[in-house]
């Protein structure tokens, strides 16, 4: 797991604990407003798209795991695929900070291999409730359909935004468990 956060080209200070579950929450409070302002813009009819397009994004530039970038290295343990970095006057410009990687940026240790397993072994538990209360609304749908019409939006849209729900959740909570559970880390020095 990476100490600092080079985020709009200011080095944020991650080593503590605190910091990270700080980053965590306001992440799914700011997931759960977009979430929300995609409901009230159409009822997620062509925004829910956009809304596994911003856990992608989210994931890429702060929690890391399923891509290279955030704070967490790759579980795949694979080399990143060589790149042509772009010109250096657009680097400056848009304030852009990309280390040469080394290879102990992506190579997980036998630590890292049980936490990132214990993580998505914890985060699957908690989905797997999202998707028994999905396969619950489903039964009542098909076996008594006119015991759904209490809910006061309709049961296919309740169903969805469900599954919406367990799709942002399924891409970002075992990185979100390992950035939260993990102690403080010792003091570091920044690269200049």
């Amino acid at each position: 797991m990476k100490a600092e956060l080079v985020f709009l080209g200011k080095r944020v200070d991650m080593a503590p604990r605190t910091h990270r579950q700080t980053m965590v929450i306001l992440i799914y409070a700011g997931l759960a407003a977009l979430m929300t302002a995609f409901w009230l813009l159409d009822r997620w009819h062509t925004s829910g798209v956009y809304m596994i397009f911003a856990t992608i994004i989210i994931n890429r530039l702060f929690f890391g795991g399923y891509n290279y970038g955030g704070l967490i290295k790759p579980f795949n343990s694979r080399a990143p695929r060589t790149h042509i970095d772009p010109p250096p006057f657009l680097v400056l410009g848009l304030r852009l900070y990309r280390p040469e990687p080394d290879e102990r940026d992506y190579r997980n240790d036998e630590r890292e291999l049980a936490q990132r397993d214990h993580a998505h072994y914890r985060a699957y538990q908690a989905i797997s409730v999202v998707l028994v209360v999905v396969w619950f609304l489903c039964s009542l749908r098909l076996t008594m359909p006119r015991l759904t019409s209490f809910l006061p939006i309709s049961a296919d849209a309740l169903m969805y935004g469900l599954t919406l729900a367990a799709t942002v959740t399924a891409l970002t909570l075992p990185q979100a468990i390992l950035l939260w559970t993990e102690p403080d880390m010792p003091d570091f020095e920044p690269e200049n």
